[in-house]
């Protein structure tokens, strides 16, 4: 079994509820040449480009151009797929993420998953928190209950369940159960948050609550957005890199700061998908 690295301590916690601005250009994480198989079919091929710490970068394009299956490859969740088959080069810091000697429980540690539906443990809101926690080695009673408050502050949903964290967790709302689901990557200290179309499966309002934290999170952590909402994306990415299929199979278009991929595309192509002329 591989060894788990305790969590000795808690960092410092941050408020997050400012809005700081994306930091200057500073690469966390860069994907070279990075391609994905199902079997013998190409999901995605040849993709390089770089992740700046501290930013929200958003994913879009047409369903099928490998988008998700791209997020999947951060933290090696592609290693739970059969037939599946990842070739080219991802790291993180100085961190080779495909190296066979990594320690895949560490990165999924560092590089947190949100999903398209919120998937809350069929557990109590307590041992949601509680549970990642103790996996990874946190067994102080008292460093556990400040985290979990800190999280549950930190995504907004301490005042909504301060009184019935013994309470399950399914009986929460859909947006409730995503913030949920964001306190308890966060109560990791991950460095970098995947995340999966986290709105879509939301009602507008909860949408809302949920982009909101989205943005309260940048220069904290880096994000790494796949969405399908154009407005979306451009109201809270600092950059944005368009996925495509061509050739039967997923590529990167461009990519650049959000202002230049919506205001002033490069490609003929993005500057269509962008207009709503094709997708």
């Amino acid at each position: 079994m591989t060894p788990v690295e305790p969590i000795t301590g808690l960092r410092a916690r941050h408020p997050l509820e400012e809005r700081p601005a994306c930091p200057a250009p500073q690469p966390i994480v860069e994907v070279d040449r990075l391609s994905l198989y199902y079997g013998e079919k190409p999901a995605f091929q040849d993709v390089t480009l770089s992740i700046n710490k501290g930013c929200i970068t958003a994913l879009v394009g047409p369903s099928g151009c490998g988008k998700t299956s791209f997020l999947t490859c951060l933290n090696r969740l592609t290693d739970l797929i059969t037939g599946c088959r990842v070739s080219g080069r991802i790291t993180i810091d100085a961190l080779d993420v495909l190296a066979p000697s990594t320690n895949v429980i560490q990165l999924r540690r560092r590089i947190g998953m949100i999903f398209q539906k919120p998937n809350p443990f069929p557990l109590t809101i307590r041992r949601n928190l509680e549970f990642p926690l103790r996996e990874h080695g946190l067994q102080d009673r008292e460093q556990i209950t400040q985290t979990m408050e800190a999280t549950l502050r930190d995504v907004g949903l301490w005042d909504e369940v301060k009184d019935r964290l013994d309470s399950p967790a399914l009986a929460l709302s859909g947006g409730q159960q995503q913030r949920l689901c964001i306190a308890r990557a966060l109560a990791l200290f991950p460095e970098v948050l995947l995340m999966d179309e986290p709105c879509s499966a939301l009602d507008p309002l909860s949408s809302g609550v949920v982009e909101d934290l989205i943005v309260s999170l940048r220069s904290h952590y880096t994000v790494l957005i796949v969405t399908h909402n154009l407005a979306q994306a451009r109201r809270i990415a600092d950059y944005a890199a368009l996925f495509w299929v061509q050739n039967g199979a997923g590529q990167l278009i461009e990519t650049g700061t959000a202002k230049q991929i919506f205001e002033e595309p490069r490609d003929p192509l993005t500057a269509a998908y962008v207009s709503g002329m094709r997708g």
